[in-house]
């Protein structure tokens, strides 16, 4: 096992940290589950552009790589490992109105936590069987949701292309074929022990088994944070009393992309701002004061169209799950503004 001949042109958080001392100290070391260092750097290598690189394959494997994950954490984060993660997912605690009740700018929110049964290894490292048996348990627990949760769970396996496209098109569904994600072996058995489940009104969604074995999503047209936030409160709180969640408590919950640790909370909007969109430069100082992350409507590594941007928390780690929808919020409502006053 050699070290990696990264090029000098690399600028991911795997090439910075992955010196050649660290990588003499853990090539040869394994978690329980036999998940190694090459595994967890396989996307950074096969993909230079990447920005971090690195996956974990389990929850043990954030301390036997301890020595490659604590600087990336630490950097992404701005988090100290000797501190502890704590949690708050009062919807109580979130002061919030409409910031546009008009509809004129925010065309619809989304707030998701990404989340993996305890015991089991992560979506980088599971084996088919296990899959399966994480479907079982999350099929399970879903079917017990009630009121405006309840709903229907459809498997990947046997959709019609038709209906999987739609879905994918109305940006409900996840989807095969990421690069960085095959990489790391997270597209392993496609489509099989995927699904996706999502209430009438497909406010409510959970896709099962893509990066996270559980990615839970509130979402809705329109402005309204704190109902989003409220809703998803409510889903995390009942399917934790038929599952229990990988956490740290330092990490906080445990996810394959160190990028999510923490609260493994993305919370966003779709906004459209078409006089701040040719002014980049000025967008993303106003993200990054508020810690916000700019992407194009179809998801990471995309691209805006027609002035459209996704705009989202970058904290995850270090921070309340409460705090994250206000680093969203306040950046919004700044954003907002700026485009009024252009």
């Amino acid at each position: 096992m050699d070290y990696p001949n990264f090029p000098k042109n690399c600028r991911s958080l795997l090439c910075k940290y992955l010196t050649p001392e660290v990588f003499e100290e853990l090539k040869n070391k394994k978690t329980k589950y036999g998940f190694t260092l090459m595994q967890t750097i396989k996307s950074g290598v096969e993909n230079i552009d990447s920005s971090i690189g690195v996956y974990a394959g389990d929850e043990e494997s954030y301390r036997v790589f301890a020595p490659l994950f604590d600087p990336i954490i630490k950097e992404y984060h701005g988090f100290d490992k000797d501190k502890d993660h704590i949690s708050d997912f009062d919807s109580s605690r979130l002061d919030i109105s409409n910031l546009d009740p008009k509809g004129e700018f925010i065309l619809s929110t989304r707030i998701r936590v990404g989340r993996n049964l305890h015991c089991f290894p992560l979506g980088v490292n599971i084996s088919r069987r296990e899959r399966l048996i994480v479907e079982c348990m999350v099929r399970d627990a879903l079917k017990s949701l009630g009121g405006d949760l309840e709903g229907e769970y459809y498997p990947l396996l046997g959709m019609s292309k038709e209906i999987r496209e739609k879905l994918i098109k109305n940006h409900f569904l996840f989807k095969e074929g990421d690069r960085f994600l095959e990489s790391a072996g997270l597209n392993r058995d496609w489509p099989e022990g995927r699904g996706i489940y999502h209430n009438e009104d497909k406010t409510f969604l959970v896709w099962v088994n893509e990066e996270d074995q559980l990615r839970i999503i509130s979402m809705q047209r329109g402005g309204n944070i704190k109902e989003v936030f409220e809703r998803l409160v409510r889903a995390v709180k009942e399917l934790e009393k038929r599952l229990v969640f990988a956490f740290d408590k330092h990490l906080g919950y445990i996810t394959s992309c160190p990028t999510n640790l923490g609260t493994a909370m993305r919370a966003s909007v779709h906004i459209r701002l078409p006089k701040l969109s040719k002014s980049m430069e000025l967008l993303k100082d106003i993200t990054e004061k508020h810690h916000l992350q700019i992407r194009g409507i179809h998801g990471e590594h995309s691209e805006s169209e027609g002035g459209v941007f996704d705009i989202s928390n970058r904290r995850r780690l270090g921070i309340t799950e409460v705090e994250a929808v206000k680093d969203m919020y306040e950046g919004v409502r700044e954003l907002i503004e700026k485009e009024k006053n252009l």
